[in-house]
C-alpha cells in the first residue's frame, strides 16, 4: 500500500473514531450523570435511615460488594456450597474458556488468582491459533454447503431464462439472508425467550458477540436463575458457527475485491500500453522526419502565399508541328577543334548497326551468331562531310 493511501486511510479511521466518540458522549454522558445522582440520593437516604453507620463504613461496604460481584458472587444468596449457581461450574468454565480462545472476553467473570492468570496467558497463546485454524475449516465447509444449496436455486433461475448478472446478485443476497436467518434472527428470538431480554437487547448481544466485541453487560447464561448445565456450551457452539459464517462472508468480500482490483489493474495496464504504443509511434515518426521536418505553425516564417494553381488547358491531339530548321551557319573553330572526339560515337553506332544487320541476314534460323569483336572507331561519312566544311 502506498504511503499516501495509508495516510488517507489513517485519517479516515481517526475521523471515524472522533465522530463515534462525540456521538457516544452525547448519548451516554447524561445517563451516567443521572445514575450518579441517583446513587448519591440512595446513599444519603440510607445514612439518614441508619445514623449509626458512618459514611466511610458505607463506602467501604459498597466497594467490597462491587469486588464480590466482579468475582461472580451472587448478592441474593448467602449459600456458598451450592455449585449450580457458581460462575466456575463445569458449564460456565467451559464457556469462559471458549470466550478466551474466541477473543470475545465478556469480562463478566475475571480471574482473581495469580495461578489462574498465569495459566490464562499460555492457554490463550495456544488456544487462539488453534481456534483460528478450526474457524477457517468450519467457515470453508459452511460456505461451501451454503453455496451448494444456492447453486440449485441458481439453476432454477437459469432455467427460467433469468439473466446471469441478475442471478449472481440474487445468489449473493440469498447467501446473506440465509446466514442472517440462521445465525442472527433465530438466536435473537431464542435469547428473548430464554433470557427474558427485549428484542433490542437480544440482537445487541448477538451482534456484539459475533463481532467479538464482547462488552459483558449482557451475557447468555450469566443469570443465576439459569441453572441448565448444557446451556452455555450450546451458546458457544452457536458462537463457533456464527463466527465461521461471518468469516466466510468476509472471505467472499475479500475475493470479490481482489477480482475487482485485478480487473482494474488489467484495464489500467491496457490503457498504459496503448499510451506507450501511441507515444512510441509519434516519436518514431518525428525521428524519421529528422531536421527537415517543417517547423510548427507558430514558428514558420511569414512567406508570400503561393500562386493559385491554374487549370491545365486540355488541347485536342494534333500532329506535332515540324520544327523549322535553320540553314547551318558556318561553325566556329573553337567548337570543332576536335571533331573526331565529338562525333565518333555516331560513326561507331552506324557502322556497328550495319554490320549486325548483315550478320543476322547470313545467320540461319534457330542459330545465333556471336557478336564480332568491337573495332576501333573510324571516321564515317558524316565526319568526312564535316571535315570538308571545315576546310
Amino acid at each position: 500500500m502506498r504511503s499516501t493511501t495509508l495516510l488517507a486511510l489513517l485519517a479516515l479511521v481517526l475521523l471515524y473514531l472522533v465522530s463515534g466518540a462525540l456521538v457516544f458522549q452525547a448519548l451516554e454522558q447524561p445517563h451516567e450523570q443521572q445514575a450518579q445522582r441517583e446513587l448519591g440520593e440512595v446513599r444519603e437516604k440510607f445514612l439518614r435511615a441508619h445514623p449509626c453507620v458512618s459514611d466511610q463504613e458505607l463506602g467501604h461496604f459498597i466497594k467490597e460488594v462491587a469486588d464480590a460481584l466482579g468475582g461472580g458472587a451472587d448478592p441474593e444468596t448467602n449459600s456458598t456450597s451450592n455449585s449450580s449457581h457458581s460462575v466456575w461450574n463445569l458449564g460456565s468454565a467451559f464457556f469462559f474458556s471458549g470466550t478466551i480462545i474466541t477473543t470475545i472476553g465478556y469480562g463478566n467473570a475475571a480471574l482473581r488468582t495469580d495461578a489462574g492468570r498465569l495459566f490464562c496467558i499460555f492457554y490463550a497463546l495456544v488456544g487462539i491459533p488453534l481456534f483460528g485454524i478450526l474457524l477457517a475449516g468450519v467457515g470453508d465447509r459452511l460456505g461451501s454447503s451454503l453455496r451448494r444449496g444456492i447453486g440449485h436455486i441458481e439453476a432454477i433461475f437459469l432455467k427460467w431464462h433469468v439473466p446471469p448478472e441478475l442471478v449472481r446478485v440474487l445468489s449473493a443476497v440469498l447467501f446473506l439472508l440465509i446466514g442472517c436467518l440462521l445465525f442472527v434472527l433465530t438466536p435473537t428470538f431464542v435469547f428473548c425467550y430464554v433470557e427474558g431480554w427485549s428484542k433490542l437487547e437480544a440482537i445487541y448481544f448477538v451482534i456484539v458477540t459475533l463481532t467479538t466485541v464482547g462488552f459483558g453487560d449482557y451475557v447468555a447464561g450469566a443469570d443465576p436463575k439459569q441453572d441448565t448445565p448444557a446451556y452455555q456450551p450450546l451458546v458457544w457452539f452457536w458462537i463457533l458457527l456464527g463466527l465461521a459464517y461471518f468469516a466466510s462472508v468476509l472471505t467472499t468480500i475479500g475475493n470479490w475485491l481482489r477480482v475487482v482490483s485485478r480487473r482494474t489493474r488489467a484495464e489500467m495496464g491496457g490503457l498504459t500500453a496503448q499510451a506507450a504504443s501511441w507515444t512510441g509511434t509519434v516519436t518514431a515518426r518525428v525521428t524519421q522526419r529528422g531536421p527537415t521536418a517543417p517547423p510548427p505553425e507558430k514558428e514558420r516564417p511569414l512567406l508570400p502565399p503561393p500562386p493559385a494553381p491554374t487549370q491545365p488547358v486540355v488541347r485536342p491531339l494534333s500532329p506535332e508541328p515540324t520544327e523549322k530548321v535553320d540553314p547551318p551557319s558556318p561553325p566556329t573553330a573553337s567548337a570543332l577543334d576536335y571533331p573526331s572526339e565529338n562525333l565518333a560515337f555516331i560513326d561507331e553506332s552506324s557502322d556497328t548497326q550495319s554490320e549486325r544487320g548483315c550478320a543476322l541476314a547470313r545467320t540461319p534460323r534457330g542459330r545465333r551468331r556471336p557478336n564480332p569483336p568491337r573495332k576501333p572507331a573510324r571516321p564515317g561519312p558524316a565526319s568526312k562531310r564535316l571535315s570538308s566544311l571545315t576546310l
